[in-house]
């Protein structure tokens, strides 16, 4: 799972060092109760005085009451104006700004879905979780900057919270637990997270002497990972100092959330209970999220013109996971995110220079897949050492500013010698992708061996592409790369063997939308649909219930569940549609319409319930076959996150087999040439 998200936007594009800039410092004081959901607060707000005077814009959350509001000493009953659930007040020539502030925070609710989490923002407590985001305006917060901060925390005893920054001391006093914190570089806004917790700590001096402290803030029932934990996240550190450079912050900490969250801040992940349980997520997005605190929590993206960190953080860590196991690996990474892309609505695509934060699936495969696929081609261009030296370069030069992704073609291009502006225009400025094939092939004989004559066909506007090719001739198979920049490109290759056939990038080292032999159906291709439709062919009420709320669960946006008396067959034009039914209502369906029979790998009835995808009479199908209502109910919370899935057998609600229909490569076979 890819889980890091930031709620703060800036609203001011930065493209200058953040210490030049009039970064204000709050002092704050915060006691919470978890279960009353009562938040009192205190906020002495300081400009720096060296800066020019200018007017200061504080947005609160308008579910919280100001008590009392000071600047520069002068008590002030100015009125806060009011709208999208957040209060404001401009205030001008402030250089010190007292105010105090409470009310009710919303109830946690532990019923959400993981991609609920990406766009709730309410601040929420209970007993078992405290979650305040960055930008749900729990604090004061200074409109369009940076803040540096100092934070007291006051809870009650048995509960243990922090915020992003270095933990400076922590206490226990009348019943009560307390524990401040500062964070001295320029943040994004604050977080504040809290919990039942028990704290395991270890403490850690890096091979490039960074004296860290390692922690988990775990619920009681999984405390016993904490060990497991401290161990990853102290050879990630290792890892990524070494590639990068030293680690900016003094603290780490792995917390424990109870709604199914995943999400990055500086110096801390939080992350779902269930999710921490998995045995893979410390091989994975573990990873991803230390990684974090160079991309992202250490540079700054400029948001005004694209976020490049979840980009270079996915092809640094999740994708360089992948290398480490191999050449199938790492390809099978690539191959996938081009599924992702084919699968996703084309009215959907957007420049990567847009991307902001993932907000749905679609977003994510811009702003991760793309992102990443971008930085691999790169690295590609210019070679593993330049690469290398780039991202050195980019963290020596730019910790803690604001960086566009023109600040890192700068230093790429420093660090290969090369001009990349044509390079990163065409990725970072257009949508879309090459939509590549071969035209011809032809082959004759030549003075030494064999010339093939290759054309290579794109649609307008042409990019400027380096494309693998793989030629089987008649003594070995070869690799070639070939340039192009036009729309149509015949290139003459000299070969010492008769050529047969001439494959187009087999490794999908190119970003690029592939022909529908090269992707096959998948899950996401419904998950991401413009106007899917779905068909309950069961009159039982407990499927046509299910079947629903599966369709609510399956679909990021939903064109209404049709009916059982509606049919696929009578549909109107529609892209994507869900089929659902009783396995004999299915097998009837099936034999009914032009589409075939169950596949046979999904043939004999094995599990509880069949879901397969397939392209026929101009749409994409997902069928869903079930023994009775009760197997089709056990779907709606796993299926969704089985998006790169062709098909899936379940077990009530555990997948015990799955895979991908397989994929046909572009293939030219060439024929003798004609005397």
């Amino acid at each position: 799972m890819r889980c890091w998200a930031r709620w703060l936007v800036l609203a001011v594009a930065l493209s200058v060092p953040v210490g030049a800039l009039a970064t204000p410092l709050h002092d704050l004081s915060v006691r919470i109760d978890p279960g009353t959901r009562r938040l009192e607060g205190r906020d002495a707000i300081s400009v720096d005085a060296a800066a020019p005077i200018t007017p200061v814009t504080l947005v609160l959350s308008a579910r919280f009451r100001v008590d009392a509001l000071a600047v520069d000493g002068r008590r002030i009953h100015a009125s806060w104006t009011s709208a999208g659930g957040m209060q404001r007040i401009t205030l001008s020539a402030a250089r010190n700004v007292h105010v105090r502030w409470s009310g009710t925070l919303a109830a946690l609710d532990q019923r959400l879905e993981h991609r609920d989490t990406l766009t709730y923002r309410a601040p929420a407590s209970g007993p078992q979780g405290t979650y305040l985001p960055s930008g749900s305006g729990w604090y004061p917060g200074v409109e369009g900057s940076l803040e540096r901060y100092r934070l007291a925390l006051d809870l009650p005893a048995g509960q243990r919270g922090l915020v992003p920054g270095r933990l400076v001391e922590e206490r226990e006093a009348g019943g009560r637990h307390v524990a401040r914190f500062e964070f001295a570089q320029p943040a994004e806004g604050i977080a504040l997270l809290a919990g039942p917790y028990r704290v395991q700590e270890r403490r850690l001096r890096t091979a490039a002497g960074t004296d860290v402290r390692l922690r988990t803030y775990f619920h009681p029932q999984i405390a016993d990972l904490s060990v497991a934990y401290l161990d990853s996240i102290a050879g990630y550190l290792e890892l990524y100092e070494s590639r990068i450079g030293p680690y900016p912050f003094s603290e780490f900490s792995v917390v424990s959330s109870p709604t199914p969250t995943g999400f990055g801040m500086p110096t801390l992940t939080y992350l779902g209970i269930d999710v921490l349980r998995l045995p893979f997520i410390r091989a994975t997005s573990l990873g991803h999220e230390v990684l974090h605190n160079w991309w992202g929590n250490g540079v700054y993206p400029d948001y005004s013109r694209g976020n490049w960190a979840e980009g270079l953080t996915t092809f640094m860590a999740d994708y360089a996971y992948r290398e480490r196991e191999g050449d199938a690996v790492a390809r099978a990474a690539r191959q996938a995110w081009l599924r992702d892309y084919a699968s996703m609505p084309r009215s959907d695509d957007a420049p990567l220079a847009r991307f902001t934060s993932r907000t749905h699936g679609a977003s994510q495969v811009i702003g991760y897949n793309k992102a990443a696929m971008v930085f691999f081609m790169l690295r590609e261009s210019i070679g593993t050492a330049a690469f290398d030296k780039g991202v050195r370069r980019i963290w020596r030069e730019r910790r803690f500013r604001v960086t566009s992704w023109e600040e890192l073609r700068i230093a790429f291009e420093r660090a290969s010698g090369r001009d990349l502006a044509a390079f990163f225009k065409q990725w970072l400025s257009r949508p879309g992708a090459p939509d590549l094939r071969i035209a011809d092939a032809r082959a004759v004989p030549g003075v030494q061996g064999w010339r093939m004559n290759l054309t290579l066909a794109q649609r307008a506007p042409a990019y400027a592409l380096s494309v693998p090719l793989t030629i089987r001739t008649s003594g070995a198979q070869i690799t070639r790369r070939v340039r192009i920049g036009d729309e149509r490109e015949t290139v003459a290759l000299d070969l010492p063997d008769r050529p047969l056939s001439v494959v187009l990038d087999p490794d999908f080292r190119v970003f690029r939308r592939l022909a529908a032999a090269e992707a096959p159906p998948i899950l996401r291709e419904a998950m991401l649909a413009g106007s899917p439709m779905m068909f309950a062919l069961s009159a039982e009420p407990g499927v046509q219930a299910a079947a629903q709320e599966l369709a609510a669960r399956l679909f990021e946006r939903s064109g209404g569940p049709r009916s059982a008396a509606s049919t696929p067959s009578a549909a109107p034009p529609t892209p994507v549609t869900l089929v659902v039914g009783l396995h004999a209502d299915i097998d009837a369906w099936l034999a009914s319409s032009s589409l075939g029979l169950r596949p046979p790998v999904l043939a004999a009835g094995r599990g509880s319930a069949q879901v397969w995808t397939l392209r026929g009479n101009g749409r994409t199908h997902v069928i869903v076959s079930v023994r009775d209502a009760r197997s089709l109910a056990a779907l709606v919370r796993p299926l969704p996150h089985y998006g790169r899935q062709s098909w899936l057998v379940f077990d009530a609600a555990r997948v015990i087999e799955r895979g991908v229909w397989p994929a046909q490569p572009q293939v030219w076979e060439i024929k003798p040439a004609v005397p």
